[in-house]
């Protein structure tokens, strides 16, 4: 009962809660990546992915260009769980869904981004379907992924699985339209040297962080604490450049604190969850035994 009530808790902040894709079907469908790819064991681990989005979010609205497109385009500020499980639907949909679903999900979310449009407070046009904005929100995204895996699911990850990571991955960025995605760890810390100058912290970005930061998305109030842990170790993983341009830097003693937090939580998560996207979808590939039952 206790291990059944965790895991709803944990799938009902995910894509999962949404519905729409049967992960299980059809039968021996490997999808985008298939189970022997780097991408299906970085982004597995709830735990560590849910931390990762949080630093990716943060980091992404350090653009003003994207930040413009949330601020004018979303409801994030007054739906922050229904904009993570729609964020989690495509990630763990287009990873683990059958090949189908991934593609639908590709073409549904260009769909969108041809309708979000505008101009930013400096006066400079944006549209989320810009090659280079595209490819900004990407790499924000996949290093904090990685980051996030690296430090609270598998240190001992290789240099060469963490390449082979960022070159798979680059095919949902280049299919969304995103142009020059960097493939490697050294392709990525390059990126990142050249996009800093461009970057700026301003009101908007602030409070976007303040939103986030205070209103941890949680199904219930039991929940909330867990989330709160989340957040911290989310804002711990930032790059220091990017962390001192949102005065969100810890000290040595909060991010330990953090990391310890997240290594009580994450094995009781690990341990709850039995029917996940990762799960459902190594059922489809004949990995696990069928599931007697769903949530």
């Amino acid at each position: 009962m206790i291990r059944r009530h965790i895991e709803a808790q944990v799938l009902g902040l995910t894509g999962l809660a949404l519905g729409g894709i049967d992960f299980e079907y059809p039968r021996g469908d490997p999808g985008l990546f298939g189970p022997d790819s780097a991408c299906w064991k970085v982004h597995g681990d709830f735990t560590s992915m849910l931390i990762g989005g949080i630093a990716a979010l943060l980091m992404q609205m350090l653009h003003p260009l994207a930040l413009a497109g949330v601020w004018d385009h979303s409801n994030f500020r007054q739906d922050m769980l229904g904009r993570l499980r729609r964020t989690g639907q495509f990630i763990s949909g287009t990873t683990y869904a059958a090949t189908a679903d991934a593609e639908r999900l590709i073409a549904r979310v260009r769909g969108i981004h041809e309708q979000v449009r505008g101009t930013a407070p400096d006066g400079r046009p944006y549209a989320a379907d810009d090659p280079d904005l595209l490819t900004w929100v990407h790499v924000a995204e996949v290093s904090n992924f990685l980051a996030a895996h690296l430090r609270h699911r598998n240190p001992a990850l290789s240099g060469a699985e963490q390449d082979r990571y960022y070159d798979e991955i680059s095919l949902i960025a280049l299919r969304l339209g995103a142009r020059d995605v960097p493939r490697s760890r050294a392709e990525v810390a390059a990126y990142l040297a050249r996009m800093r100058p461009q970057l700026v912290c301003d009101d908007r970005t602030r409070e976007i962080a303040r939103i986030l930061l205070s209103h941890p998305p949680a199904v219930s109030p039991l929940a909330r604490p867990v989330s709160r842990f989340m957040m911290e170790a989310g804002t711990a993983l930032l790059p220091g450049w990017a962390a001192d341009m949102l005065e969100l830097r810890r000290p040595a003693w909060r991010v330990r604190a953090a990391g310890m937090a997240i290594g009580g939580v994450a094995p009781v998560l690990r341990w709850a969850v039995r029917n996940g996207s990762a799960h459902r979808a190594k059922r489809r590939m004949g990995l696990l035994p069928p599931s007697p039952g769903r949530l």
